[in-house]
């Protein structure tokens, strides 16, 4: 399956938190993002991502292995994506690390999620700070099969037109890239 994700710098927050409420219950969570790579930095190269997120929230604590390959969407970033939920953390990391790939960053993104239906699909609209960012930033996204990634997009951008986000405010900037650069 492709995630078909258009993400945008959100320039009033408390407004469209409230619109993204109109549409379904907030789940505030809080992720543990660890992302690996080979010695060689070849998947970030690649334009792919391996992964281990735990979330804490409400129900608790669950933790899931994601990889993503390269985008199929350059315009967007959206990209194929496999998750699976593991059962013990460090285990996921040490397996990781067993393989021969090494952590090169790690952070913390605070969201707010919300799983709605719009346009015939479901959706899920993130709102995220992440601490060493500036600003609030949306994530809308779909799970599509890759011949409806155009379509999948376009009724993203529309979702995003209703909470009162543009086209200039959409991003491609990474959390990954953004989080390196404050650390420099």
């Amino acid at each position: 399956m492709i995630e078909a994700e258009l993400k945008a710098r959100v320039h009033a927050p408390e407004a469209v938190m409230r619109q993204l409420e109109e549409r379904a219950a907030a789940r505030v969570e809080v992720y543990r993002d660890t992302y690996y790579d080979r010695p060689d930095g070849s998947l970030e190269n690649g334009g792919e991502e391996l992964r281990v997120r735990t979330v804490r929230g409400a129900d608790g604590t669950r933790t899931v292995l994601t990889y993503k390959g390269p985008a199929v969407d350059e315009a967007s970033g959206s990209k194929p994506e496999h998750e699976t939920r593991v059962e013990d953390a460090e285990a996921a990391h040490a397996i990781l690390r067993g393989l021969g790939h090494v952590p090169f960053i790690a952070f913390e993104k605070r969201c707010r999620n919300y799983d709605f239906e719009a346009r015939g699909r479901r959706m899920l609209a993130t709102l995220v700070r992440v601490p060493e960012i500036n600003g609030t930033f949306l994530e809308v996204e779909t799970l599509v099969d890759e011949d409806e990634v155009t379509a999948a997009l376009d009724d993203i951008r529309t979702v995003l037109a209703e909470l009162g986000i543009g086209p200039d405010d959409l991003t491609r900037e990474t959390y990954t890239g953004a989080v390196a650069a404050q650390r420099r």
